[in-house]
């Protein structure tokens, strides 16, 4: 059942694109007489370019809904053509469907040849020799027919997507403005970073190594031993927050588990630090992940997670991680309140830093919750 509706597919596809090659024809013959009779009968008229340009417009988007209908093209819907390049996009496409009418012409005189060619077999009015050469020579131009048609179809193809999409060096020139802004904002979420982990150690493991320090000079200086040994006991535990705070600030800075342990295990480190309770659900397979998008998929769930903790007022918090093909998918899900700021400074460094991978990161954070991020890598 399967391979019948794909060969039905298949045939129903290829009758869509004949007669979609027959309307360009059809169209082309339009667009020349458009232009003759503009030509003709605008001259020298001071609104002629007007109207030429009105025509040509309905043409081009009679041909752009011939293209999208017959063979499936999508065009972008806000790009506008320059009236340049539409006027020479409609003079390319009659010339282009023109010849294209005169190849479906001999191709049609073609088969009426052979037909009359199985009738001088049948009726035994040609020999071998006769009949051997009506077949070579029938072949060869069947053979350039088809072949023509074909480079044709190409061309219109071609010259479709030059008018009604972004030319190659557009496309290049917006890849380039994309890559830069995203060098940019790469540059300035690191920048963000640098100073959160500076304000950490500023404020936090800082000035409890100074008020480590003074109870270790206040344990020396006392003369009571019983008060010497509580002050070594309050320092003793001061130490301890002092290294679990220092080992926060580096797993915050980069988690040595991603280069030994992978990501699974990193996710369970945040799981184990986290103040709620978390759930992960790792489904990404055995295949091994790019260091890139490890990195980025483990910044996402910390940050998420942080945020959640800090500002959402949650009870508990899930991530799920999947991996369909070329796509790894990082979901954090939080019952808290929402209202989630999209282009807070966290949510923003997570967006550049997964846009340097081509990915993208989606926000839902309504009033009353819940939020839900969602980030998206390409792992190609």
């Amino acid at each position: 059942m399967r391979g019948g509706e794909g060969g039905g597919t298949g045939v129903r596809s290829a009758g869509l694109r004949f007669v979609g090659v027959v309307l360009g024809c059809l169209s082309a013959l339009l667009g020349a007489l458009f232009l003759v009779v503009a030509g003709a009968v605008l001259g020298p008229w001071p609104r002629a370019r007007r109207v030429l340009v009105a025509g040509a417009r309905w043409l081009a988007a009679l041909e752009r809904s011939r293209r999208s209908v017959f063979f499936g093209d999508r065009f972008p819907s806000p790009y506008e053509v320059p009236d340049r390049r539409l006027l020479r996009y409609l003079a390319a496409r009659v010339g282009t469907g023109l010849v294209t009418g005169i190849v479906l012409g001999l191709l049609g005189f073609g088969a009426v040849l052979a037909v009359l060619l199985v009738r001088g077999v049948v009726r035994g009015s040609l020999d071998w020799t006769e009949l051997l050469g009506q077949l070579l020579l029938g072949g060869v131009l069947l053979f350039l027919d088809v072949q023509g048609l074909y480079a044709l179809t190409a061309l219109d193809a071609r010259l479709a997507r030059a008018c009604f999409g972004p030319s190659e060096r557009e496309l290049l020139r917006r890849r380039i403005d994309e890559l830069a802004l995203s060098r940019a904002a790469v540059v300035q979420a690191v920048d963000t970073e640098r100073r959160r982990i500076e304000r950490d150690l500023h404020d936090g493991v800082q000035q409890r190594l100074v008020a480590l320090a003074m109870l270790l000079g206040r344990a020396r200086r006392g003369r009571d031993p019983e008060q010497a040994d509580a002050l070594l006991r309050q320092a003793h535990r001061e130490a301890q927050d002092v290294l679990a705070e220092l080992r926060d600030v580096a797993w915050r800075a980069y988690p040595a588990a991603l280069d030994s342990l992978g990501l699974e295990e990193a996710l369970g480190g945040v799981a184990q630090r986290c103040a709620l309770p978390l759930r992960v659900r790792f489904e990404a397979g055995d295949a091994p992940l790019p260091r890139p998008v490890e990195t980025a998929a483990y910044f996402v769930v910390s940050e998420a997670v942080t945020n959640a903790a800090k500002h959402s007022s949650a009870s508990a918090v899930s991530v799920r991680v999947t991996r369909v093909g070329p796509l790894l998918t990082v979901r954090v899900e939080d019952d808290g309140r929402g209202g989630a700021d999209p282009a807070g400074s966290g949510l923003t460094g997570l967006r550049s830093r997964v846009a340097a991978l081509d990915g993208t990161l989606h926000v839902d954070s309504p009033l009353g919750g819940p939020t839900t991020l969602v980030a998206e890598l390409p792992c190609a």
